[in-house]
């Protein structure tokens, strides 16, 4: 039975994330389709791709993954369905592949499947991807959809700069506890600490943390903390508390990591 699964900005509100999982019943009536997010911020392929790569690993192989987040095609910016490490996906070339990998996929193909009516943000996805989407589904290889491409177009994001003391990144999600997630990972992290003591800075001043901790409860109720969650970024946390709110962080507010002797 194919996994199918949806990642849009839709929201929930209106009949848009239904039409769609109608679409794909209509062509593939076994499938399973899974949500793997509707409330995406609008128009931000960088949250998408957070969103996506920190999921799709823990789905078996061969599952189809459709991103439906500025689903417009253009010149610049076909429809392209890409294997890689076992598994498929469906989108605009837009950007957002560069930032979901961190490599160029196995195989990328360029979508010749049109919609006579591409004039909103669902009718790419619907009629286009969800075909694409159902052919896989079947067994059909990518190569019938269209013709094979060797890259992708690349995203540049502020990545965390490092020197000998220091390493600067950025929030680059917001999470629905309010934990803010940067863009340092722990291997990173690691290797610029070399064994060091640290203080980790960001907009509140008084507010800096000395220690990573391992779960969000090892401080008291209410209490900062920073920790490496399950997508291996840092995170800025309150145990039991909001940190975006109380602490004010918000999306590409700076996070300084400063090491000392």
């Amino acid at each position: 039975m194919p996994i199918i699964t949806l990642t849009t900005d839709l929201g929930l509100k209106d009949f848009n994330v239904s039409s769609i999982k109608g679409a794909i019943y209509k062509n593939q009536p076994d499938a399973t389709i899974v949500d793997i997010s509707h409330d995406v911020p609008k128009f931000n392929i960088m949250q998408a791709a957070f969103i996506l790569r920190n999921a799709y690993r823990h789905f078996p192989k061969n599952s189809i993954h459709i991103i439906g987040v500025l689903p417009d095609e253009a010149e610049d910016k076909p429809h392209i369905a890409i294997y890689h490490q076992e598994q498929y996906f469906i989108g605009a070339d837009n950007g957002v592949f560069s930032l979901l990998f961190d490599e160029t996929p196995e195989k990328i193909i360029e979508l010749n499947i049109s919609s006579a009516l591409e004039d909103d943000f669902v009718r790419p996805t619907r009629d286009v991807f969800v075909k694409a989407a159902c052919h896989i589904a079947r067994g059909g290889t990518l190569e019938v959809l269209g013709k094979n491409v060797s890259s992708i177009n690349e995203r540049s994001i502020f990545r965390a700069v490092t020197n000998e003391t220091s390493i600067r990144g950025t929030v680059i999600y917001i999470d629905n506890f309010g934990n803010a997630v940067t863009n340092i990972t722990e291997l990173l992290f690691k290797e610029v600490r070399r064994g060091r003591p640290f203080t980790i800075s960001f907009r509140v001043p008084g507010y800096d943390i000395h220690e990573i901790s391992s779960r969000y409860n090892d401080v008291p109720t209410s209490e900062r903390l920073a920790l490496f969650g399950s997508s291996d970024f840092l995170e800025i946390a309150i145990n039991i508390g909001n940190a975006s709110e109380l602490l004010g962080l918000n999306i590409n507010d700076i996070v300084t990591v400063s090491f000392h002797k």
